[in-house]
């Protein structure tokens, strides 16, 4: 088992977790995977790419850990443990990208969904298949599914428990972009590569706005806009952008994520 964390000469934080064979979700991983972000965390990057190594981006979960909870108070403490860590990712103020380069499955597409932006290869599969157990999603996936791509269509994911393709997701809004099976990994850093040299202080704001708009609609998120707006005013990609676009036209300016 081992999770990785990478930076890129354009200060991109390559987040990469290997738990042979099929990459389940145990609790020793998510403390490798919490480690991580720690590390992440330290020195906050422009831009965040989750991926996985190995065959399949992951089979799911480990069962034998939750069957060994004798409690319905050790099960529920279990699951609020799950929960932490696509929350804290999801509270991140860069962007966040999840690469599925194949299957995935409950607890990663949980944690994919969680992240601003999923990118997948054509032969990419996703699926929250805890009904095979007689378990409904525990990380937040059937909500966050929702937001994504409606209650219908998140109901249908769940109780199904089939398996469903990149561009079926991609027609859903679920996956943001398909990309080629081959070069996949090069086009999905390409295109964090895209995002990660723009404002990052402006997309965190953003991303802020977009979290009182999904508590609140437009109502609340306007409430707060301003604000978080105006927040801008003292970085320095806001000043040399508004420098460059007067003196050089728009698309000219340069940012450094500060």
């Amino acid at each position: 088992m081992s999770v990785t964390v990478e930076r890129t000469a354009d200060d991109i934080a390559v987040l990469t977790f290997s738990a042979p064979p099929v990459n389940l979700y145990s609790l020793e991983l998510h403390d490798e995977l919490d480690r991580a972000l720690d590390e992440v965390l330290a020195s906050p990057p422009r831009a965040l790419l989750i991926r996985a190594e190995g065959r399949i981006v992951s089979g799911g979960v480990d069962v034998a850990q939750f069957h060994a909870r004798t409690t319905k108070a050790d099960t529920l403490a279990l699951y609020d443990r799950m929960l932490e860590l696509p929350n804290r990712i999801e509270a991140f103020d860069f962007p966040t990208f999840f690469a599925a380069h194949a299957l995935t499955l409950t607890w990663a597409f949980e944690v994919a969904v969680a992240c601003d932006l999923i990118l997948a290869s054509e032969k990419a599969k996703f699926g929250l298949v805890e009904r095979v157990i007689g378990l409904t999603p525990t990380m937040g996936g059937t909500q966050r599914l929702a937001a994504r791509a409606g209650v219908g269509r998140a109901k249908e994911f769940v109780f199904t428990g089939d398996l469903y393709d990149a561009a079926t997701l991609e027609r859903w809004n679920v996956v943001n972009r398909v990309l080629p099976v081959d070069g996949f990994d090069e086009a999905a850093l390409a295109f964090v590569r895209s995002i990660a040299v723009g404002p990052t202080r402006a997309f965190g704001a953003a991303k802020q706005i977009l979290r009182h708009f999904e508590a609140g609609g437009v109502p609340e998120a306007n409430a707060h806009t301003t604000a978080i707006a105006a927040e801008l005013f003292d970085t320095d990609d806001l000043q040399r952008g508004m420098e460059s676009f007067l003196a050089d036209g728009p698309g000219k300016a340069t940012f450094t994520g500060r």
